[in-house]
């Protein structure tokens, strides 16, 4: 299939377009768009109109307006079309209306069964695909006496990333943090460089190689969809010390590391592992396992397959059915 889809979240992105169909990129003024995968290629939006579009991914809600009119063509009635909810609801918990939730020609894809459980959809069809992490290998050497955070602007997100929480964690050991714009973070926490460090924001490849070299991984997401970087520092063999919100619980056998909804255990469990460099290494054995079992990329790709697939089939009979002329009759017609 020829799928249109802008490119947003990269590391999900990335995941995506290593499938087999045929990728419309469109580019974006203002956004850098990173290397591409062999199937996938740059558009400039004029270009659109022009292309033989099979199906659209949506991520966002105003690409349904932009897709509409760079294709001239209706999404859902048109053309095939599914939409990618990333997030959990941000006004409420249990009560948020999806902005789809009176369309039943554009499926609602959730990355977790917990976003499924928590959006209220109405009648839209919904569906979950997990994620899928391109194995980065068995990296973690857990060298450093330090604890690893992966978190994107951390003072503007604040209690919905557990920024609050990371002073406890920086009472246990060391915590370097890394992501875009966390140089605001010490001030923010009031803590010295002897108990946070700000990596900054590295190159996919570079950030796993220093992760690994950390000794555990912190992810104090509240509320949240499951990170990504909670499952790539899982399949590079680290230990996590996990606050047991959303997803969590799917993801992470307690047995990786530690998992709680009591930030204190996790703490803990972050000072006995600071001190057993074995005791980390055997617990971020079973992490990296774990992750390798339910979000490989294959699994991944295959459940992407078949949901394009349904979504296209699906499209295609509505379209029959519009299209059906009435079956005309002369039964009871005077001759």
């Amino acid at each position: 299939m020829k799928i249109l889809v802008w490119y947003l979240h990269g590391g999900w992105m990335q995941a995506f377009l290593s499938g087999s169909h045929e990728y419309l990129v469109p580019a974006e003024t203002g956004r850098v768009m990173p290397p591409l995968p062999a199937h996938a290629r740059r558009v400039e939006p004029d270009e659109l109109a022009e292309a033989d579009v099979d199906l659209v991914v949506l991520q966002r809600t105003e690409e349904l307006d932009w897709a509409e009119s760079l294709l001239g063509r209706r999404l859902g009635r048109d053309v095939a079309t599914v939409f990618v909810e990333h997030n959990t609801p941000k006004q409420s918990p249990v009560s948020e209306r999806h902005f789809l939730s009176e369309r039943t020609d554009i499926p609602i894809v959730h990355v977790t069964h917990f976003n499924r459980l928590i959006w209220d959809c109405g009648a839209a069809p919904t569906v979950v695909i997990e994620h899928g992490i391109p194995d980065p290998g068995q990296q973690y050497s857990g060298e450093l006496e330090a604890l690893g955070v992966v978190i994107n602007e951390p003072v503007r997100r604040g209690r919905v990333t557990g920024t609050d929480l990371l002073p406890a964690f920086a009472s246990a050991g060391r915590l370097d943090c890394f992501g875009i714009a966390g140089d605001r973070l010490p001030a923010a926490l009031g803590l010295g460089e002897d108990r946070l460090q700000v990596v900054g924001d590295l190159p996919t490849a570079h950030l796993h190689a220093e992760l690994a070299r950390r000794r555990a991984y912190v992810h104090p997401m509240r509320w949240t969809s499951l990170g990504l970087s909670l499952l790539e520092a899982m399949f590079l063999g680290m230990p996590v010390l996990v606050l047991d919100a959303t997803e969590a619980s799917r993801a992470v056998p307690p047995e990786a590391g530690a998992l709680s909804a009591d930030p204190a255990e996790l703490v803990a469990t972050a000072d006995i592992l600071l001190r057993d460099p074995d005791e980390a290494r055997r617990r971020g054995a079973v992490a990296r396992e774990a992750a390798a079992a339910r979000y490989g990329l294959p699994r991944f790709l295959d459940d992407w397959d078949a949901v394009l697939a349904d979504a296209h089939e699906a499209h295609a009979r509505r379209a029959r059915s519009r299209t059906r002329a009435p079956q005309l009759t002369t039964e009871g017609v005077a001759s």
